[in-house]
């Protein structure tokens, strides 16, 4: 898989239930974190795409696959990899790691969406040809 962006995050107290491991929640919180950061990273920061620009990329598919537990304190590595590009559609892949140690992935489908109108619409031609540049 080539990854397209990747993010460090530490397992904090908040992420966590009381035994002290990762609460599934958290880690679509922390999920959606990357996204967003992906985004900025590409030069189209939600911000600014969903207040100015009326589009956004709400999640309209997610899997998870939880493999091995993490704990407090952990520092997670999230990889993100684009699979496909879609009309009004994009397939990410998730890796999530703690050293060597896979945690969970997720294949997760974003739609381009008028944010005034929630309906789907094309990726803008720009943004289309950025995004198919990291298949």
């Amino acid at each position: 898989m080539t990854h397209a962006f990747t993010a460090d995050r530490p397992l904090r107290f908040g992420d966590c239930d009381f035994s002290g491991t990762a609460y599934f929640p958290a880690y679509l919180n922390l999920l959606n974190g990357v996204v967003e950061e992906f985004w900025t990273h590409l030069g189209w920061p939600w911000h600014r795409t969903i207040r100015t620009e009326d589009w956004g990329t709400p999640t309209v598919h997610l899997t998870c696959d939880f493999a091995k537990a993490s704990r407090m304190g952990d520092v997670l590595t999230f990889r993100l990899a684009v699979l496909k590009v879609g009309r009004s559609s994009l397939r990410l892949a998730h890796e999530i790691r703690c050293g060597d140690d896979l945690r969970w992935t997720a294949e997760q489908v974003l739609a381009a969406c008028r944010i005034s109108t929630y309906a789907a619409i094309p990726w803008p031609p720009e943004v289309r040809a950025r995004l198919e540049t990291l298949i």
